[in-house]
């Protein structure tokens, strides 16, 4: 019987060459490859979706917040119609050229979508949008503006009818008209803050 002896050398050579193996199993993405894989925007809300997931999800799940998002509403809110119109390019396409590309385990068969490591290296490619993240916050910054702008417009044409001397206005003192404007935009500020 022949005894094999195997040196540290070729120990060595036959262990970091199984961890290069390994690691050229995980396939990695070009800018371009990434923004293609991200230029249809089922794909990118699929991928939001699934960013707070763990596990399996079912793929029905994502095709109704898909399509809740594109229709801006809730997932209780969509016609039958607005799922279906989702469900079956993501059945189709989308979900398997995910799948193609490694960011996600699509088993179609049981329509259940898991996430794999390789979607964080997607992520940083992914724009929130701002307005479907937190829509209070930005209309509430919208809705502000509007106020200061009306005070501002408002202050301007007192003031203007003040100089024209218009029957009303010409009967506020210059303290008066001061004190009138300070306080409307005092009252704004104060409002804004308790909001």
């Amino acid at each position: 019987m022949k005894s094999t002896h195997i040196s540290s050398e070729q120990q060595d050579e036959a262990d970091t060459g199984g961890e290069t193996e390994c690691a050229a199993e995980e396939p990695t993405f070009s800018k371009d490859e990434i923004f293609h894989l991200l230029q249809n925007e089922r794909r990118r809300l699929v991928l939001r979706y699934l960013r707070d997931k763990e596990g399996p999800v079912r793929m029905r799940d994502i095709a109704e917040q898909v399509a809740a998002w594109e229709h801006d509403t809730t997932v209780e809110k969509l016609t039958s119609t607005q799922r279906q119109r989702v469900y079956i390019p993501l059945y189709q396409s989308h979900l398997s050229k995910l799948d193609e590309a490694g960011i996600i385990d699509y088993q179609q068969n049981r329509g259940i979508v898991v996430r794999k490591p390789l979607a964080d290296q997607v992520d940083q490619y992914l724009q929130i949008e701002p307005s479907a993240e937190q829509p209070d916050d930005q209309s509430s910054d919208t809705d502000w503006d509007d106020y200061y702008i009306s005070a501002t417009v408002l202050c301007y044409v007192v003031l203007i009818g003040a100089v024209i001397e218009l029957p009303f206005l010409s009967l506020l003192s210059g303290i008066a008209l001061s004190a009138s404007i300070l306080l409307l935009f005092t009252v704004l500020t104060i409002s804004r803050l308790l909001n």
